[in-house]
């Protein structure tokens, strides 16, 4: 049978699968100070284009003069082949034509242009640290924003919450990571215990029976070791311990419990091929099957320094399986959709000249997206009012200055989607209010949520 000490030295790692238990206890925090404040059913979905996204080929100033040939020779899309955004300034990637059923039709897809913030880094792990901790220049912080998110506002004391965020991935995302550790898997039906599936099972076990209070596997142990306590006066360290494997054990029975049966998308959904496509299509299952609040997953191959490629190359493959992807989600998760949001962050964007190799270096402000049944469908910052032509070279004569800090962008997602008040936000993203008060404009909300 497994005991205490088996437990606590257990790796729970199956494949690429695992619970991280390489803190100390899972609710070493709550136990000392719970607030508990959030009661909605509020969910979202982020995704992490990683390498650097090209803004400019993605959300096309087209009233920008120095959107050209000359400064893009190979990358230039012509204005008959991209998408009319109708705002007579803007344009989009013909390969985003999928998530014009959000944009035009539901009227429910943000495309926030000129996303960046302060004194950007130019660094892969430096940038991509700042945006998923939430602090630019911070490279000691160690909590990832939306964890903070999560440990701020849930009791994770509470057995409803013991599923309430994961990373679709074979490692834990940064914006997840903190002291209390959230699971990580590519596929739920891997998240288990070690050995083939029946041991596994064997191993979980289940509850004792009324009357008999039976320890059988990982949930009996730590059921029937909790209703022992109460004859005695536990310390802080059995405590701790108590509800780490209580919560374990019903965090492996309600990913493995809802990866049971096949699922098969509804209303014509269909994901895009490959590794991305079959993450998205587990997070909708999450988002159906479960009550988990936060999900993230990433999407590579957007460092494109070489061969970039026009309407049809590497850049516009990203971007089609993205519009795939967010069109997939919308349609399979109709049910849900009003309580969801689904965003995407990048660590900085490409310059705005081409470079000798067919592609663009790092550079500074990128686009973000932004979907939910909450979202004011519309284009932010690419304007005739936001961006004057020739803002294209507005940093440093090569780059594309920023005018909305993303901390901006997921302030107005934490308070009007999640319900958060300002002394949260200030807990939730550490610094905000002093860092918008030394430049209010890149902080001021868009708007588009309603």
């Amino acid at each position: 049978m497994l005991n205490r000490r088996d437990f606590l030295r257990m790796n729970m790692a199956a494949g690429t699968a695992g619970f991280a238990l390489t803190q100390p206890f899972l609710f070493h925090r709550q136990l000392l100070a719970a607030n508990g404040v959030n009661t909605g059913n509020k969910r979202m979905i982020f995704i992490f284009q990683r390498g650097g996204n090209d803004g400019v080929n993605t959300v096309i100033p087209r009233g920008d003069r120095e959107y050209n040939r000359a400064n893009r020779p190979t990358l230039y899309i012509p204005k008959a082949d991209a998408l009319d955004l109708g705002n007579g300034f803007a344009q989009a990637h013909p390969r985003l034509e999928p998530m014009m059923e959000l944009y035009r039709d539901a009227g429910q897809l943000a495309m926030i242009h000129r996303v960046g913030y302060a004194k950007q880094s130019r660094s892969h792990f430096d940038s991509q640290n700042f945006w998923e901790h939430g602090v630019p220049g911070d490279s000691e912080m160690k909590e990832g924003m939306f964890f903070r998110q999560l440990v701020e506002t849930l009791d994770l004391r509470n057995p409803k919450n013991n599923f309430v965020a994961a990373s679709v991935s074979s490692s834990q995302l940064l914006a997840l990571r903190g002291e209390n550790p959230f699971p990580s898997f590519k596929a739920a039906r891997r998240f288990r215990l070690q050995g083939n599936e029946a041991l596994a099972k064997k191993t979980l076990g289940q509850a004792g029976t009324a009357g008999k209070p039976v320890p059988r596997g990982l949930i009996g142990l730590y059921e029937a070791d909790a209703a022992g306590m109460s004859a005695r006066t536990p310390n802080l360290y059995t405590e701790l311990v108590q509800n780490t494997g209580q919560a374990l054990g019903a965090t492996l029975k309600k990913v493995q419990d809802a990866a049971r049966n096949a699922y098969e998308p509804v209303a014509g959904a269909t994901y895009p091929n490959g590794e991305f496509g079959n993450k998205l299509k587990e997070a909708a299952m999450l988002i159906k099957r479960t009550d988990v609040k936060i999900l993230g997953l990433n999407i590579g191959g957007w460092d494109t320094h070489a061969d970039q490629g026009q309407a049809n190359g590497a850049h516009g493959n990203l971007l089609g399986q993205l519009a795939q992807g967010f069109q997939a989600l919308h349609r399979d998760l109709e049910k849900e959709w009003d309580d969801l949001i689904v965003v995407t962050m990048t660590e900085f964007g490409r310059t705005s000249k081409e470079n000798g190799g067919k592609g663009t270096d790092h550079a500074e402000s990128s686009v973000m997206f932004v979907a939910g049944g909450g979202v004011k469908g519309g284009v932010y910052n690419c304007d005739a009012d936001r961006w004057k032509s020739g803002d294209l070279f507005s940093e440093k004569g090569r780059y594309l200055a920023r005018k909305t800090d993303f901390r901006a962008v997921f302030g107005e997602i934490f308070l009007k989607h999640f319900g958060d008040d300002r002394a949260l936000l200030d807990k939730v993203v550490p610094g905000y209010s002093e860092a918008e008060k030394a430049d209010p404009d890149p902080f001021r909300f868009l708007d588009f949520m309603i």
